[in-house]
């Protein structure tokens, strides 16, 4: 019945989006009310999509959410509201896909005393609960993973936790051969989780390969290989949960460079750079500091860290990246060039929080002020179904 609930739901998702093209196509102009009403309770009174009167009808208008968020998004993209990379238009969601969800609104689910989990039309789920929910959730979002897992994530709210102020500062420079230096001389080292795990990947990617398309065995095969995936990803996210917080929780604030990770990514190490997780480790540093009521300061990335000399001030210039370590012609200091950057950092960083930036480094304004973290974590996973 799960099944059928997601194949139902994506039904009316590509429904949602096929009758707002066609509408565009024909001049016509229709209301979001309109288009749902169509595409769920017009469609179910027809023999063609009757069977979607067999599922929750909540999941069905949140299919329909979903489609009208997806438009919202790229017109405000196209129009500059939302930040970021141009977004395309909506595309179709396949039956192929791996990975298949439903959003449920409070009259869709509920929780039992026994710890399980009610879906409408659905019935009692049995949860593997990974931690007590803060409050009473208002959605939940049922999940069915590559590898055949399935989750529940809900959203709550949730009171911030602020911790003892302290006087500590740290700034921290991310890099692919040490994931990340501290100004304090502290090194963390890079695990390359997706590197270790090479070799069984690729194992498995050739056993795929050889299976026929459309057999059991292949969708076995499909299954072991996003379990290696999945144990990468989840691997990776436990060591960055734990950095970030013992940075948070060490330091009064935290000074980042504001990295365009996507833009790196396009670069020759772009594997690389994907294995180390920039993006999600400068995110979770953001949520846990707005969480513990911490600071992130993050600096402009066009300050040349690599290039001055924390010591003197010097600039002596861009260096090929071969180059670790070098030493100042001014005043003959040997610097670490990760270590050398990561003060360079912290200092730009107390600059810019004491509104005293070099407004002549690259010219007036342009650098930004401080960065307020994210003071919400959407769409974490609290509960994996038994």
């Amino acid at each position: 019945m799960l099944a059928r609930t997601f194949g139902c739901a994506r039904v009316v998702y590509n429904d949602f989006l096929r009758v707002r093209q066609d509408a565009h196509t024909a001049g016509e102009k229709l209301s979001d009310t309109e288009v749902q009403r169509r595409v769920v309770t017009l469609a179910k009174q027809t023999p063609e999509r009757e069977w979607l009167g067999e599922v929750a009808s909540v999941a069905l208008v949140q299919a329909c959410q979903d489609a009208r968020r997806a438009y919202r998004n790229r017109f405000d993209s196209l129009s500059g509201k939302r930040r970021g990379r141009r977004l395309g238009a909506p595309r179709f969601r396949s039956r192929k896909d791996n990975r298949q969800s439903i959003r449920l609104t409070r009259n869709g689910f509920a929780l039992r005393d026994n710890g399980r989990v009610y879906v409408a039309k659905v019935g009692d789920l049995r949860v593997e609960w990974s931690r007590p929910l803060p409050s009473v959730p208002s959605s939940c979002t049922a999940i069915r993973e590559a590898d055949g897992r399935y989750y529940v994530s809900f959203v709550v709210e949730r009171d911030p936790a602020p911790l003892p102020p302290i006087t500590t500062e740290v700034g921290v420079d991310l890099g692919l051969d040490r994931l990340a230096v501290t100004s304090d001389g502290e090194v963390i080292a890079n695990p390359r989780h997706l590197r270790k795990a090479q070799r069984r990947l690729a194992r498995g990617q050739r056993a795929l390969a050889r299976k026929q398309r459309g057999s059991a065995n292949r969708r076995k095969a499909v299954r072991r290989v996003a379990v290696l995936h999945r144990k990468v990803r989840e691997t990776r996210l436990d060591a960055h949960h734990k950095l970030a917080l013992r940075l948070v929780r060490d330091n009064q604030a935290v000074h980042l460079e504001d990295l365009s990770v996507a833009g790196l990514a396009r670069t020759k190490p772009a594997r690389s750079i994907h294995d180390a997780g920039w993006f999600t480790l400068v995110r979770l540093i953001e949520e846990k500091a707005a969480h513990h009521g911490r600071t992130v300061v993050k600096v402009d990335r066009r300050f040349p860290s690599s290039q001055l000399c924390s010591t003197c001030g010097h600039r002596d210039g861009p260096k090929p990246l071969q180059v670790r370590a070098w030493t100042c012609t001014a005043c003959g200091t040997e610097h670490d060039r990760d270590l050398n950057a990561a003060r360079n950092v912290l200092a730009e960083g107390r600059r810019m929080a004491a509104g005293l930036a070099d407004i002549n480094a690259c010219g007036a304004g342009v650098r930004p002020g401080l960065v307020l973290a994210i003071g919400d974590e959407a769409g974490t996973r609290l509960g994996a179904l038994a």
